[in-house]
């Protein structure tokens, strides 16, 4: 026989050889595929889905669209004030209840324009869950800040003062007004930077969202 009819027929018995080496694997691979599958009495077990928070980001709609809620939480920082007698206190304070924390000051326009609307949303939802807690960052004071909320109707907010100012850029606040919004644990669960109508229906479901998370 010459080279070229051997080489053939090697080639031959190469590709005979493969094809019954795929056909093998393809084989043993569908065997295994049906011992796999469920039969008919038998059932799969699949894991409890993790439960959803209680709020989403379908609550950043409406007059809270620009609201920017966070998809993992973190510590809020332990930022320092004092309230009207001068005492001081720390945010950590509020853990175990839900606080809605703004950042406002005397000679900032859009603060006055937003100050009675959470005025209304603490006369609507204040309680021993839940409190705005606004915080001037006004270097007048406590005296200055006070008489800013008498003239804007804010009476049913509590009086907080960080004259330091350094509430700003630990919660990095790039501007004002600037809203955080704190969970039961201490983390945020998002933010809002500029004005929004806090007495608005869907700024009170998003504090009620807030609050029925456990």
């Amino acid at each position: 026989m010459s080279e070229t009819g051997m080489a053939g027929r090697n080639r031959a018995w190469i590709y005979g050889g493969a094809a019954l080496a795929i056909a093998a694997v393809v084989a043993i691979y569908l065997m295994s595929g049906e011992a796999r599958k469920p039969q008919p009495n038998e059932t799969t077990s699949v894991a409890p889905a993790a439960p959803s928070s209680g709020v989403t980001r379908d609550l950043a709609t409406g007059k809270l669209a620009a609201f920017v809620i966070k998809p993992d939480r973190r510590p809020a920082p332990d930022i320092s004030f004092s309230n009207e007698k001068d005492e001081p206190l720390q945010l950590s304070q509020w853990r175990g209840r839900v606080a809605l924390v703004n950042l406002w000051a005397t000679w900032c326009a859009p603060c006055r324009e937003e100050m009675p609307a959470l005025s209304e949303l603490q006369q609507k939802l204040g309680s021993k869950d839940f409190e705005v807690v606004a915080i001037s960052v006004d270097r007048k004071g406590i005296e200055a800040s006070g008489a800013f909320l008498k003239e804007t109707g804010a009476t049913a907010l509590k009086l907080y003062v960080d004259k330091t100012t350094q509430s700003l850029d630990k919660l990095q606040a790039i501007g004002l007004p600037a809203t955080v919004l704190i969970d039961r644990q201490g983390n945020e669960i998002g933010r809002m930077l500029g004005p929004a109508e806090w007495s608005s229906p869907e700024a009170v479901k998003l504090i009620e969202a807030a609050l029925a998370e456990k």
